[in-house]
């Protein structure tokens, strides 16, 4: 569907990537990956029509239709919500008058028998039948169902666009994005402003109901779940691999292994020529053979290794002090702007060393009763008590706005840092993608994703006891978010996430508040057993009794995940475990069900003895065992009915 061939870009006559060729095809679902600096939204704006490549082309048929969604852009503010909404379908409307002007027209002509007639009335049946096919009639509800998906409320639909923040805004972009159904989306980092609900809606959409897509994210379940290809720009050239992201690290990781061979073996090959060179260099009589070696070594294709992942990093951030048992705890606490019910009735309590996870929908007020915590809001109901000795440390989203812009990257951490941690920070600063030169910048030349990185790593190395987070991964890549991970799962204080990363808060949270409809509800567990939980509250709620038991709702839920057209990476793993699970009950029951025939069959034996027919006891013993088989089959049946289903 769209051809990339020989592509090459420059920037100042640096190479940013060259000799670049790969297709994009109907139906496939692309992640472009690489570091950060490596290309991947140049490439995508190429795609768009919206830069030049040096050299090289990229052919898209003139029917085909491309959809771009950038990291940031400009937005109008003179529409409500509907309104620009509908401008995805300006197309239909422009339809929708020429039809109405065809109809007037045949309703004012009275020449119904001449061929300028019936030719008109060929052209509206063409023209009516088209617009039924486009959906027409009923883009009104496709408009409210995606906006719905990704978040707004009816009561939003009327409001001013100019109401909402800039990533409620970009919400809008990306619907009209969506109604508009072209036949190639091209999104850059399109989960940065979504939560967790919103991405889940976003990741059955691309899944089931886009085109071609090709997206730039650093959300890896998000990546796992949409994808089924990866194409990875590294060292100036692209490596495409036909499978998703999880599989392609593992592929990278021999592909770097192979590189790093015969990287290995070609450097033994240069020095070895380059010493012969050297040895024979003043030697009239080998002077042939000096200049073949040196026309050899100008001919190498230097072999480069792809830049190692340092996300193996581990930083291990000492806990300031210890603080009380219960760092935070809520009483009744509620939150209201003016006529507006945030919260109520809020009653949490955080224990010393735990991580737990604030999630739920945008403007349920999971920021709000952090900042309550933080006394940054002070007006609000009920009792809320900080713990003994607690030391907080907050990363809000506008952390970078309060850097020094005068100071260095390094000397930004220099201050902050102390101990051993002094030797690592251009260790640390590399693993957050400051490393060479870019450490000797001056925060004031900084981007705004480079500045938000710089300040968590700052607040990292500060002395706190209590780490609260506000959406902390937003502007980093996965490496980084691995590096981050590992350090907060070390960290021995506290920790608030306010995330919708999944695959960040995965084995790192191990209780989640989930915020929505005016109330905080606790569950214990780590996110995934959270989001589980919640499609089969969901499904109970649309197709079971309150009396269903907890089978018949596994049961319902898996026939439900079944259904889709791919299981996501995650809930193939919970099938995977249940599978596993059922396999060895049906394996023990089968162990019992032969156990106890054998008894059975040796009570038999001594029943058939002259002896044995007068034991009462025995035959109390043979209806015993007849009950306890009847069971254990009945169990063996069930177990298996539902393993074969899960199976099929």
């Amino acid at each position: 569907m769209i051809s990339v061939e020989n592509l090459k870009v420059e920037f100042n006559a640096t190479p940013l990537f060259e000799d670049v060729s790969y297709v994009i095809n109907r139906k496939d679902r692309i992640a472009l990956v690489g570091k950060n600096g490596a290309g991947k939204s140049t490439m995508l704006k190429i795609l768009a029509g919206l830069q030049n490549a040096t050299s090289g082309n990229v052919s898209v048929p003139r029917e085909v239709t491309i959809g771009y969604l950038p990291q940031v852009m400009k937005l109008a503010d003179n529409r409500t919500v509907m309104q620009e909404a509908e401008l995805a379908f300006e197309h239909i409307f422009e339809m929708q008058a020429n039809l109405e002007r065809m109809n007037n027209e045949l309703s004012e002509r009275t020449d119904y028998e001449s061929d300028e007639y019936h030719k008109l009335i060929d052209r509206f049946t063409h023209e009516n039948d088209r617009f039924l096919m486009m959906g027409g009639t009923n883009f009104q509800a496709e408009i409210e169902r995606t906006l719905m998906g990704l978040g707004f409320s009816r009561a939003d639909f009327n409001r001013s666009t100019s109401e909402f923040s800039g990533g409620w805004r970009m919400r809008i972009e990306l619907a009209k994005l969506l109604l508009r159904q072209p036949d190639v989306l091209l999104l850059d980092e399109p989960t940065n402003h979504l939560d967790i609900e919103s991405i889940q809606w976003l990741e059955n959409f691309l899944s089931t109901r886009a085109n071609a897509v090709v997206l730039v994210s650093h959300d890896r379940a998000f990546l796992n779940n949409v994808t089924t290809r990866t194409i990875e720009i590294s060292c100036g050239q692209v490596y495409d691999y036909r499978v998703r992201y999880d599989d392609f690290v593992e592929l990278r990781k021999e592909r770097r292994e192979q590189q790093l061979r015969a990287y290995e073996n070609q450097q033994k090959q240069i020095e070895e020529t380059e010493a012969f060179i050297e040895r024979f260099r003043y030697q009239a009589t080998k002077a042939i053979q000096v200049q073949s070696r040196i026309k050899q070594l100008e001919k190498i294709n230097r072999i480069e290794v792809d830049e190692e992942d340092n996300s193996s990093l581990r930083l291990k951030f000492v806990c300031s002090s210890r603080s009380g048992s219960y760092p935070v705890i809520c009483e009744g606490v509620g939150k209201s702007y003016g006529a507006q019910t945030v919260y109520k009735d809020v009653n949490l309590t955080i224990n010393r060393g735990e991580k737990v996870a604030f999630v739920g929908k945008n403007g349920e007020g999971k920021s709000t009763l952090v900042k309550c915590i933080m006394n940054e809001i002070a007006d609000y109901t009920g009792k809320l008590t900080i713990g003994h000795n607690v030391q907080i440390g907050y990363f809000a989203q506008n952390q970078a706005q309060m850097l020094d812009g005068e100071q260095t990257v390094f000397d930004t951490i220099d201050r902050v840092a102390v101990g051993d941690i002094r030797t690592k920070i251009r260790d640390i600063l590399g693993a957050f993608m400051f490393g060479g030169e870019a450490s000797d910048k001056k925060v004031k030349v900084l981007s705004g994703g480079e500045r938000t990185r710089l300040a968590m790593i700052k607040l990292l190395l500060e002395p706190v006891n209590l780490l609260i987070l506000d959406e902390p991964t937003n502007h980093l890549d996965m490496r980084s978010k691995d590096v981050l991970k590992e350090a907060i799962r070390d960290f021995d204080g506290t920790v608030i996430i306010v995330s919708h990363d999944r695959d960040f808060l995965d084995g790192l949270a191990t209780k989640v508040y989930e915020f929505g409809g005016g109330a905080v509800k606790e569950h214990l567990g780590g996110i995934y057993e959270f989001l589980q939980k919640k499609k089969i509250e969901s499904l109970n709620e649309l197709s079971t009794s309150p009396t269903a038991t907890v089978k018949q709702k596994d049961a319902i839920a898996l026939q439900e995940a079944a259904s889709e057209n791919k299981l996501s990476y995650e809930a193939q793993k919970e099938q995977n475990k249940r599978v596993k699970k059922l396999e060895k009950q049906v394996a023990d029951c089968e162990g019992g069900i032969e156990r106890i025939e054998t008894e059975i069959t040796a009570l038999e034996e001594k029943m058939a003895t002259p002896e044995g027919a007068a034991d009462m006891t025995l035959y109390e013993q043979h209806q015993q065992l007849k009950r306890q088989l009847d069971t254990i089959v009945e169990e063996w049946e069930s177990v298996s009915l539902e393993l074969e289903e899960l199976k099929s």
